[in-house]
């Protein structure tokens, strides 16, 4: 299993930043990607971005994102980070970090922080 803890959540104005961190401890051997997902109060949770744990780091966004949340990702630290910029009220939300870990050839492992609340308000 791997397990993973959020931080950095907190508020912010609108406009403004925050960055967000997860790592990672217990079997993070044969993680393929690493991501972080919200949820608004009332709504589902919905992806952010995703990004490869592996290779050149693929990453992947919501629409809702692009352009002003960034997700990198630190091997040695077993870390994955999520830069959010130019912050908007409707990102307000608790974001959970997620990891998919390759099990056996044909099953995946699917592990989720606790979450960590973000809010943006004026």
């Amino acid at each position: 299993q791997v397990e993973l803890v959020e931080s950095g959540g907190g508020w912010a104005q609108p406009g403004g930043s925050l960055s967000l961190s997860c790592v990672a401890s217990g079997t993070i051997y044969s993680v393929l990607r690493m991501g972080w997902f919200r949820q608004a109060a009332g709504k589902q949770r919905e992806l952010v971005a995703t990004i490869t744990y592996g290779g050149i780091g693929e990453t992947n966004y919501a629409e809702s994102v692009k352009g002003r949340f960034t997700i990198s990702r630190d091997t040695a630290k077993n870390a994955a980070y999520l830069q959010m910029t130019s912050l908007k009220p409707e990102d307000t939300a608790v974001y959970y970090c997620h990891a998919e870990r390759v099990v056996t050839l044909n099953a995946m492992e699917n592990s989720w922080g606790q979450g960590t609340q973000v809010t943006v308000s004026s």
